[in-house]
């Protein structure tokens, strides 16, 4: 099958609108094959959707935070795999705005058609070595691997037969990036949600990764003074997932409407269109998911102008986005919920996925990792002179629990929740 190819100048939102039709008729083969065609991978990498967060000094667009969410949202209303897939690569490339210049060309900058991906979590571990690490590691929940030309993968530095630490006394954890081709991919992914992401588990054996291939997204600041790179990664991450979570509602709503217009429930004579409860979930979806969207932009908005002004972000601008981001994710699987129960599981004629179908994809969605999504243990609170924190818990999946995690492996000792929101609030928040 052959994807429309974006025109020169074109922008990724135009090329995702003009490959939304395209990319719809493909979802059953994307779910079917467990991964993204190739000939799709390459309209989105003409398009520009997976270098929106490069940096320009390496050809790659730099996109506000805004644009990148619609673009985002408008390739998961068309199917949720792709849009997820495309939101993985396309944060994977704020990396090139933290690594030495000559690595970050070297990866981003040789080749418009690069994409990269991998997992953040320190499941790898890096013995320090002459020039570099000796890393080893196996990651789950690598999206996009099977196209992606540079992986990464978290990792707790080990030096003299110990981890390094840093002055807090916290596990040094840097992210390793290592060409695919060094990597193994472990076939994993066997689900019913986003299926098509082909999220399998990656590994790699001793491979030597230079040091300046790889990054701390604890204590590094990025190189790049663009404002896209005030934003927290993680920030940009949850809001990745934002998108791709909106564009999945979106769809949800379409495809319920569709399916109410011509279904008659047993036993009733009018179609589930007229049905007065129909009628209430479908309005009770439209006003979460457009308040959540619009919470989500006013957001971001006044971000963007705050980076561009001052060039940094403010604890409380951060917690905000994180706060819209995470409503945005939960409204809409909530969407997706009462779509779902209000077409009855039913499915289509076969023209475009079902509503049930898209309720896979919007449950698996909204299953992200607990740094994202609220928990029991963690809260938007204000503190006195009305300042906002995101206390994070040790819930597998947060980064508190990914570093206590890789500190546990290598050194077999669980460090202090109070040193790791300490570190966390002293690094990630600057």
């Amino acid at each position: 099958m052959g994807y429309v190819r974006a025109r020169p100048m074109s922008s990724p939102l135009d090329a995702a609108r003009a490959l939304g039709p395209e990319i719809r008729a493909a979802a059953g083969r994307i779910e079917h094959d467990r991964r993204l065609p190739l000939d799709l991978v390459r309209a989105l990498t003409d398009a520009g959707v997976f270098r929106m967060c490069v940096p320009r000094s390496c050809a790659g667009g730099e996109a506000d935070p805004a644009t990148m969410i619609r673009v985002l949202e408008t390739i998961a209303e068309a199917d949720g795999s792709t849009g997820w897939s495309a939101m993985i690569g396309a944060t994977s490339g704020v990396a090139a705005a933290y690594l030495p210049a000559d690595a970050a060309r070297e990866i981003y900058g040789q080749r418009p058609d690069v994409v990269t991906g991998g997992v953040f979590a320190p499941y790898g571990r890096a013995i320090a070595a002459d020039g570099g690490y000796r890393v080893t590691g196996r990651w789950p929940f690598a999206s996009g691997c099977e196209h992606c030309a540079w992986l990464m993968g978290g990792s707790v530095v080990v030096e003299n037969g110990a981890p390094r630490l840093l002055p807090s006394g916290m596990p040094d954890s840097r992210l390793m990036l290592f060409p695919a081709a060094e990597a193994r991919i472990i076939d994993t992914w066997t689900v019913s949600g986003l299926r098509g992401t082909g999220s399998h588990d990656i590994a790699v054996d001793d491979v030597f990764v230079p040091a300046s291939r790889s990054l701390s997204l604890i204590t590094d600041r990025p190189r790049e003074r663009g404002p896209l790179y005030a934003f927290p990664v993680f920030g940009l991450l949850a809001l990745g997932i934002a998108g791709v979570a909106l564009g999945i509602a979106r769809r949800a709503i379409d495809e319920l409407a569709r399916v109410a217009a011509g279904k008659t429930p047993t036993g009733s004579r009018r179609v589930l269109a007229e049905r007065s409860v129909v009628q209430a979930q479908v309005a009770e979806a439209e006003a979460g998911l457009g308040s959540a969207r619009a919470f989500v932009f006013e957001t971001v908005e006044s971000a963007w102008q705050a980076a561009k002004a001052e060039g940094v972000l403010a604890v409380r601008r951060r917690a905000l986005l994180r706060l819209s981001a995470t409503h945005a994710t939960l409204a809409a699987a909530r969407t997706v919920d009462l779509m779902y129960h209000a077409g009855g599981g039913t499915t289509s004629d076969g023209a475009s996925p079902s509503v049930s179908s898209i309720a896979r994809d919007g449950c698996s969605e909204s299953k992200v990792p607990h740094f994202i999504k609220p928990s029991s243990t963690r809260r938007l609170i204000c503190w006195p002179r009305t300042r906002l924190v995101v206390i994070l818990g040790e819930e597998e999946g947060s980064p508190a629990a990914w570093l206590e995690r890789g500190f546990h492996l290598a050194k077999r000792k669980p460090i202090g929740l109070t040193d790791t929101l300490a570190e966390l609030k002293r690094h990630h928040w600057r």
